[in-house]
Parts: structure tokens; C-alpha cells; sequence
């Protein structure tokens, strides 16, 4: 029997219309979910709230439990769950199988946080025991994306749990089911009680009223630069937490004795992979003077050879951009930095939603596919002088998210990267990477920092109680 089956997404449970998933790759209809309305917020967040007290009481290791099974289904489940991303995000196979991979493991690392020790005994100045423990917040409210709905769902739902909390989820509508669904389905066969996960896929105005709801204290959202800011600004005058996973405009900066035979390679995955789509995508190319035109027609001569088309019927390099909003955003940036100067080198069509893989050269500053985050599969290629001028330039954007240094000389590009403020940093890679053991998180415009792993994730999904013993009530002076 399927995992997810669409012949049971029928049933009327929330308050907004039935949306049409969509496959963005043919534009066939996959399936119909039903959206959530703000209305459908406070009863979710409040019978999560319910079911949370009963599941943190449970042993350490029945949690865990739970998570590792859920870790072993996303594997058993793979083929399924495979098509479901492809067809459903545009994914290629091999970016699909690493969601799954990556899901799977983020299970298993959030079983292993609920045994984490939960305190640290203190010192006293009175006749006393002092301590402090971590407890879980209560319910966590979750806000992922389209691009690797898997992922950046599962990333919070997993050590959320683990800790002890319930969670209500709001991915997407256009990727409702790998997003979501996939994450309910997986969850319920994994033994998880009923009511501590609860799915909503909705607009802007259910995630509005996620983030107003008194019984969800923590939000954890990723997304736009913009949307993140609105999340951000509600939180604050709800006072509750929100931590915030957001754009980037992530440099490559390619050295001058790096090795173009082994960096295009890796500087096409960075900008190329999943369309674009991902927010660690290379948007800035800063190549030393000495490399400058052969990288830019080498980086050309491999946009070109890509394929492109539908990853669900087809072996290709590339699938469609998730819907024609995106297209336009990206086709027009494109097409306002070839009028302002910039010089197209491969790519810059499209058919359909299949975007060529573009490569733009003698950008600047003002070349908006170069100053903005385009997030579709376009590489704007700049070059520098100095190590000096290529730190200022990388340091030289709104975003800190993520930057890739090539060179020969590792140390040369850990000293670089000391001078460029970010959040993640990968010598001799590109910057799209990810696993489940890592701290993940972005700088200024990209974020609040570091919020996944380890300890972050602790940080993230409990709240700190100090609490003292006394063998015999405490005298005082009145």
C-alpha cells in the first residue's frame, strides 16, 4: 500500500478551497490537498498544545524511538517518496534521493538529542541544590518552502519532536505533499501519538496567524529575505521567538592558481543545481583577472552542453522552475542585466518553464542579476585584481549566508574568508551544502544564524529553567 495516496486527501477538514497540486514539469494535475485558513490555526495549535504535555513525559528513549523509525521509513519509502518529489518540486532524481537521505538523517540526529544531557548543576551561595534543565517550549510553528520542501520541513519538524514538542507545520501549497503530507504519512506509521503534528499547507495569511497563535511560542521559519522580515517584525510584538532561515546572494571566489579543469565542475553545480532554486545557490561569480575569459567560456561551454527538461520522463541536468511566478522573476533579471550592459554568454531562454542555464559576464555593482538574489539557474561571472579586492567585493552584499574560496593554498582561503562576513564557509567547494550533523544559518540579510544541529537545535527548541532544592524551607529576615 502507497504511503500517500491521494484517494485520501479528500476528506473536508480545514476551512481554505481545495488546491490542485500541480506537476510544474507537464503542468498535470497530481492530486488535490486541502489549503488551511487562518481560522484552522488556533484549534491546531491548540489540541497541539494538548497532546505536547503527555508526549515530553514519555521516556527519552520512546522518542527516540519514534524519530529512528521515521528515519528508516524515509529510506524504506524512498522510491515512492522519490516520485512525489520530482514530480511535485521539478527535482532531478539525484536531488530527490539527497532530500531523502538528508531526512533520513536528520531523524536520526534528533534521536539522539532527546538523551542529551538536559542541564548543568550550579554552584550556590545558599544550603542548596542548583540546576538548570532544558524543557521543550511547548509547540514550535514551522513555515518551509518550495525548493527542497523535504528538507527544510523536516529539519525543525525532527529535533522539535525529539525535544518534547509538538509542532504545527505550514509548508508550501505548492509542495504540500512532499513538504508535508510525506512528513504526516511518515510520522503516523513511525508510531508518533496523534495531535503532536499537525500539517497546513496556506498562504501568507495562515502563516501570519501561525506566528499571532499565544500557544505557539517559537517560530521557525525559512524563506525569503522579505517574508522573514514580516515574520521577524509579528514575532517581536507577540514576543516570541522566531528564528529566521533566509535569502542569499552566496560569492565563489575563484583565486588565481585555482585549477579551472577541476572548478567548473563544481562552479556549475553551485549555480546550476535544481535550477537555482536553493538559497545557498552561487549567485556571484569572482574570478581573478588572469582566469577571467577562459572561466567565462568555459563556464558557458558547460551551461550549454547541460540538459534540460522533465526529470520525472527523462536523464537531465536540470528540471522546470516550480511556476510561471518564478520565471518571470527570473527571465526579467536577466533580461534588465543584458540592458544594462551585461554580457549574455550561454543561456537566457526558456521553453516553458525549462530555463536555460544562463552565464552572464561584465557585471557590476549595478547589474541586477549580480546585485539581487535571482534564484533561478544564472551565473553572473566578475572579476577582481587582489585577494583584497575580492574580499571586499564578497563582503559587498546584504547577505551572509554562505561562500565557497578555490585555491591551492587552503590557508590562503581560510585567512580570505576571515575577512567576509557569512555564515558558512567551504574552501575548494562550491557553496551549496548541507548535512544533518552541521549548524546551518546565514548573517544579516540571510538570517538570525546558525539554527540547525546540535546544540543550535537545542538553543533553538527548548528554554532554559533554573530550579533549586532546599532540604528544609528557606528563613528569611521577615
Amino acid at each position: 500500500m502507497p504511503l500517500l495516496d491521494p484517494k485520501n486527501w479528500q476528506s473536508r477538514t480545514l476551512s481554505g478551497p481545495r488546491y490542485t497540486v500541480t506537476e510544474p514539469a507537464t503542468g498535470d494535475p497530481l492530486g488535490n490537498v486541502e489549503l488551511a485558513g487562518a481560522a484552522d490555526v488556533g484549534p491546531a495549535a491548540e489540541a497541539a498544545r494538548a497532546a505536547q504535555t503527555e508526549w515530553a513525559r514519555l521516556p527519552h528513549f520512546v522518542r527516540a524511538g519514534v524519530l529512528r523509525k521515521a528515519g528508516d521509513l524515509f529510506t524504506a519509502h524512498a522510491d515512492e517518496l522519490r516520485e512525489w518529489i520530482v514530480r511535485e518540486s521539478g527535482s532531478i532524481a539525484g536531488k530527490a534521493d539527497f532530500e531523502l537521505h538528508v531526512a533520513a538523517q536528520e531523524c536520526y540526529e534528533a534521536a539522539a538529542l532527546a538523551s542529551r544531557p538536559a542541564g548543568q548543576v550550579l554552584p550556590s551561595e545558599a544550603p542548596r541544590l542548583s540546576y538548570t534543565r532544558r524543557a521543550p517550549v511547548g509547540v514550535v510553528g514551522v513555515i518551509s518552502p518550495f525548493n527542497a520542501p523535504l528538507i527544510l520541513s523536516i529539519r525543525s519538524v525532527a529535533p522539535a519532536l525529539a525535544l518534547g514538542n509538538a509542532v504545527v507545520l505550514k509548508p508550501d501549497p505548492r509542495t504540500a505533499v512532499c513538504g508535508g503530507l510525506a512528513l504526516a504519512a511518515v510520522f503516523a506509521e513511525a508510531g508518533l501519538p496523534e495531535n503532536l503534528l499537525h500539517i497546513l499547507p496556506g498562504g501568507a495569511e495562515t502563516g501570519a496567524a501561525l506566528v499571532a497563535d499565544p500557544h505557539v511560542p517559537v517560530i521557525s521559519f525559512t524563506g525569503s529575505t522579505g517574508a522573514g522580515r514580516a515574520v521577524g517584525e509579528a514575532a517581536g510584538r507577540h514576543l516570541k521567538r522566531a528564528h529566521l532561515e533566509l535569502g542569499g546572494n552566496s560569492a565563489l571566489i575563484v583565486l588565481e592558481d585555482a585549477d579551472l579543469d577541476a572548478v567548473i565542475s563544481t562552479a556549475a553545480w553551485g549555480s546550476f543545481f535544481h535550477q537555482g532554486q536553493i538559497c545557498m545557490t552561487t549567485g556571484r561569480h569572482l574570478v581573478h583577472a588572469s582566469l577571467y575569459e577562459e572561466y567565462v567560456e568555459r563556464l558557458a561551454a558547460k551551461a550549454d552542453a547541460l540538459a534540460v527538461g522533465d526529470p520525472h520522463r527523462a536523464q537531465v541536468h536540470l528540471g522546470p522552475l516550480i511556476d510561471g511566478g518564478q520565471l518571470a522573476k527570473v527571465h526579467g533579471l536577466v533580461e534588465a542585466s543584458t540592458a544594462a550592459g551585461a554580457k549574455l554568454a550561454a543561456g537566457g531562454r526558456h521553453e516553458e518553464l525549462f530555463y536555460r542555464p544562463t552565464v552572464l559576464a561584465g557585471v557590476d555593482d549595478d547589474t541586477p542579476a549580480y546585485a539581487q538574489e535571482v534564484f533561478g539557474p544564472v551565473a553572473p561571472v566578475r572579476s577582481f585584481s587582489t585577494a583584497d579586492e575580492a574580499a571586499a567585493l564578497a563582503a559587498r552584499s546584504s547577505y551572509g549566508l554562505s561562500l565557497g574560496i578555490v585555491t591551492r593554498d587552503a590557508a590562503r582561503g581560510l585567512d580570505l574568508a576571515e575577512r567576509v562576513p557569512t555564515g558558512i564557509v567551504h574552501i575548494n567547494d562550491q557553496t551549496v551544502n548541507d548535512e544533518a550533523v552541521a549548524p546551518f544559518g546565514g548573517v544579516a540579510a540571510s538570517g538570525t544564524g546558525a539554527r540547525f544541529g546540535g546544540e543550535a537545535n537545542l538553543e533553538a527548541f527548548t528554554d532554559v529553567r533554573w530550579t533549586t532544592v532546599r532540604a528544609d524551607v528557606a528563613p528569611y529576615p521577615f
